[in-house]
């Protein structure tokens, strides 16, 4: 097949998967050269990409929500050996095995979701939760279920967030007749989005910087980068004991 021939075939096979949230180059053509974002993800890849190693030989990692596979690809540029990427959608899963085929590496691409993480039955040295956590009903149950069942040292986390961008230190615990703390724009909150958010009905919370930062914590990962508002490289640490509440 000529060169002109495998490219129109597979700008054929990208409208037919479209429409696309990455904006890919595969085989020269672009996927989503008109995104809203920009040239997405990777105008924002670039702001993040320093705080992960550059050569990940010999290094797994599992990607959550890999929509069209921008960042596992990347990964395997970065020399990753075993790369799992994951999503719920099966065209977006469609999309990634397109652009993985095309660059002519091996990416395991499987549909599940982050509640289905105890069936892969292993654990990752590096794990990617991005753009995913304010889509999710249930949040801090992904994380436990991240830090419980697959991580073994890296996450990588992003998050839309909205509200204060700060993240001042809090009380290990406060009296039931304290209400003020929970005015302060810098203690953790999820904003809890009842219809839709820009448009979008699976946008269920989206959280200041303060909540990102306490839920991962608490989830037992300590944060070891923070190189813009929504990203947050972290280590699996123990998870903070519980405290015991109180006699009834």
């Amino acid at each position: 097949m000529s060169r002109n021939n495998a490219s129109k075939k597979i700008e054929h096979r990208i409208r037919e998967l479209g429409p696309w949230f990455q904006n890919m180059a595969i085989g020269g053509v672009e996927t989503a050269p008109d995104h809203f974002l920009g040239d997405y993800p990777r105008a924002k890849w670039e702001g993040f990409a320093h705080v992960l190693p550059d050569d990940l030989e010999g290094r797994s990692v599992l990607e959550i929500g890999c929509n069209a596979g921008f960042y596992a690809l990347e990964m395997k540029r970065r020399g990753a050996g075993d790369v799992v990427a994951i999503d719920h959608d099966e065209r977006y899963l469609e999309q990634a095995r397109l652009a993985a085929g095309v660059a002519g590496v091996e990416i395991d691409f499987r549909r599940m979701s982050v509640y289905d993480l105890p069936r892969l039955s292993r654990r990752f040295d590096l794990v990617l939760f991005m753009g995913v956590f304010y889509h999710l009903r249930h949040p801090l149950l992904a994380l436990d279920m991240i830090h419980e069942h697959v991580a073994d040292d890296l996450l990588l986390f992003q998050s839309l967030s909205r509200g204060s961008g700060a993240a001042e230190p809090v009380a290990a615990d406060y009296s039931i007749d304290e209400w003020t703390v929970f005015d302060r724009s810098d203690f953790p909150k999820l904003h809890f989005v009842e219809h839709r958010y820009a448009g979008d009905p699976t946008n269920w919370f989206v959280p200041n910087v303060a909540a990102m930062q306490a839920m991962l914590r608490s989830s037992g990962f300590r944060i070891v980068a923070h190189p813009e508002r929504e990203v947050f490289l972290c280590t699996k640490t123990a998870r903070p004991p519980m405290v015991e509440p109180p006699p009834c």
